[in-house]
């Protein structure tokens, strides 16, 4: 399970899920760092938000290392001309930009999380045909990425705006989908 939130509630969550999935079951902590935004004068900018990971059991999980998208070094001379060519596996810290608000990946939801981001999670813990979920659907980045890597997901939100955004984005990308509303009756 990835748990995605900003850095003003990542402490609190961190007990909670420690609480719910206990503590050992805590993978890894992740940083997708960027660098858009505004810029405060009296304190450091914060220019991330967190990932947590837990898994149900930490001797069997998936986790397929070599479907991850390697990235360059920062210092090729350091290493062979083999190593620069393939590049290194991302650490736990992401640099990922945000998503450019006139850039065509843009939904119009307010809280859209990049295409690149999902699909690095959606092809490092899962394979094709496995199902994906996602508990807070928001403009369906998470819904993108599972079936352009031949997954299977089921979306959920509460938010009218988040589901006809994520039909409006579907439809467009022309995925076979289906939409179910429950009433909260």
């Amino acid at each position: 399970m990835y748990f995605h939130i900003d850095y003003r509630e990542v402490h609190y969550c961190k007990v909670l899920l420690d609480q719910i999935f206990g503590r050992d079951n805590f993978l890894n902590e992740i940083i997708w760092a960027y660098d858009y935004g505004a810029r405060p004068k009296r304190r450091w900018p914060a220019k991330h938000d967190n990932i947590l990971m837990y898994v149900k059991d930490k001797k069997q999980y998936t986790f397929y290392q070599d479907q991850i998208e390697r990235i360059p070094y920062m210092a090729p001379g350091l290493v062979s001309k083999e190593k620069a060519a393939r590049g290194k596996l991302p650490t736990d810290t992401w640099w990922h930009t945000i998503v450019s608000p006139t850039g065509k990946e843009k939904t119009g939801y307010p809280t859209q999380k990049p295409l690149g981001v999902l699909r690095r999670v959606i092809l490092a813990s899962s394979a094709p045909g496995d199902v994906v979920l996602d508990f807070f659907g928001g403009s369906g980045t998470t819904g993108e990425a599972a079936m352009e890597a031949g997954r299977y997901c089921t979306l959920i939100d509460a938010n009218p705006q988040a589901i006809e955004v994520m039909k409006q984005r579907f439809e467009e990308k022309e995925f076979d989908v289906e939409f179910s509303v429950l009433s909260e009756e």
